[in-house]
């Protein structure tokens, strides 16, 4: 890549969904990226052969421009559109530049869908996490592959809003068509001040991997 995103180097566990991408989807399948941010996970998808659509409303993340860095930096950040002509990757990724809790529905589905910590943003609080998993499940084809890292609980008052949640607590979202192939979580750990986190600071992380039945 000749890019970098500005959460390069924050913890993920895109690597378990793709090696399971991998045996479960054709090298030109699509995937669904819900909260594309700045393209951490879509650029890899695109390089590693697939079709991707992103889907993001930050405008920062999708044009670019100056953000706030910690140590009191302020630098010019590229954004999704930029970094996709860059890579030459753009006429393979669909852009969706929606809110995913209230938009109309994509008219498109997929051999997959991921999304990286989006649902315990505030901004998403406004609607049940129910919402924001089954939207997530209905772009899914049958065969196909659902993943999501999400934060867990991990402060007294995380434990009083939903979208901080558990691998266990999530599994009643998924009907008995879904097949739970896969879950993991952190231990608490500490995280490296980042964008709009300007110290060092704990998380605690979980992933859910499920496969849809066959019709």
């Amino acid at each position: 890549m000749q890019t970098q995103s500005l959460w390069e180097h924050t913890l993920t566990f895109f690597p378990q969904f793709l090696a399971r991408l991998k045996e479960h989807a054709a090298p030109n399948a699509t995937v669904a990226v819900v909260g594309a941010s700045d393209g951490k996970f879509v650029l890899p998808l695109v390089a590693a052969g697939y079709r991707v659509i992103a889907i993001e409303r930050d405008p920062q993340a999708l044009y670019g421009g100056n953000v706030h860095l910690p140590g009191d930096v302020s630098t010019y950040a590229m954004g999704l559109l930029d970094r996709l002509k860059l890579e030459a990757f753009h006429d393979r990724v669909q852009i969706v530049d929606q809110d995913f809790l209230d938009a109309e529905p994509l008219g498109t589905i997929c051999e997959a869908v991921w999304t990286s910590c989006s649902w315990h943003y505030s901004a998403n609080h406004h609607r049940p996490l129910a919402d924001f998993i089954t939207r997530m499940q209905h772009l899914v084809l049958p065969n196909g592959l659902f993943g999501a890292e999400f934060m867990m609980p991990n402060e007294p008052s995380h434990h009083m809003i939903e979208n901080y949640t558990t691998s266990e607590d999530l599994r009643r979202y998924f009907a008995s068509f879904w097949n739970i192939m896969l879950t993991l979580q952190t231990d608490e750990f500490t995280e490296r001040a980042h964008i709009g986190q300007p110290y060092d600071h704990t998380h605690r992380m979980g992933l859910i991997l499920a496969t849809r039945a066959p019709e």
